[in-house]
């Protein structure tokens, strides 16, 4: 197991939607054992391989003590009751801004063997699913943020 360095914002391969999983061989268990260890930091809820490097569908998640990782994951229910909190990233160091989400989230995909998972949770939980699956998709939490909140974290990031 390796805790591997944590890519930040202008790196290609944040902005880069992940491929799915087709393989669950020795590749995607180092991965994966990957990507819990370096989530196991203390500090940290969430990672994506994306932010470690790797174009893959797949993101351990580390909240309140559970741990654990999803492959090929799909966000199949979102509350219509949303939380608006302070988010941030690995990815973005030092970078907290007010960011709306679903209040309950629930995402379905693999676990590291091709089993069937569904992980679920409200609060920093869903807020966990939501921001893991974004970097899949390409995005990063700024994205999510409008208004003066946007305006606020740009030029926080222009002023570094």
């Amino acid at each position: 197991m390796t805790i591997r360095p944590i890519r930040e914002l202008g790196d290609p391969v944040l902005r880069t939607p992940a491929d799915p999983v087709r393989a669950f061989d020795r590749e995607l268990a180092a991965l994966v054992r990957d990507l819990v260890e370096t989530v196991g930091r203390p500090g940290r809820a969430g990672l994506a391989a994306p932010q470690i490097g790797v174009g893959a569908r797949v993101f351990s998640y580390n909240v309140d003590g559970v741990i654990g990782h999803v492959v090929n994951p799909t966000l199949t229910e979102l509350s219509e009751e949303t939380q608006d909190g302070d988010e941030g990233c690995l990815s973005v160091p030092g970078l907290w801004a007010p960011t709306v989400r679903a209040a309950h989230a629930v995402v379905e995909g693999f676990d590291v063997h091709g089993e069937p998972v569904r992980v679920e949770g409200s609060g920093l939980m869903a807020r966990c699913l939501q921001h893991e699956v974004d970097h899949l998709d390409g995005k990063v939490f700024l994205d999510r943020l409008t208004g003066e909140a946007r305006k606020t974290a740009l030029r926080a990031l222009r002023d570094r």
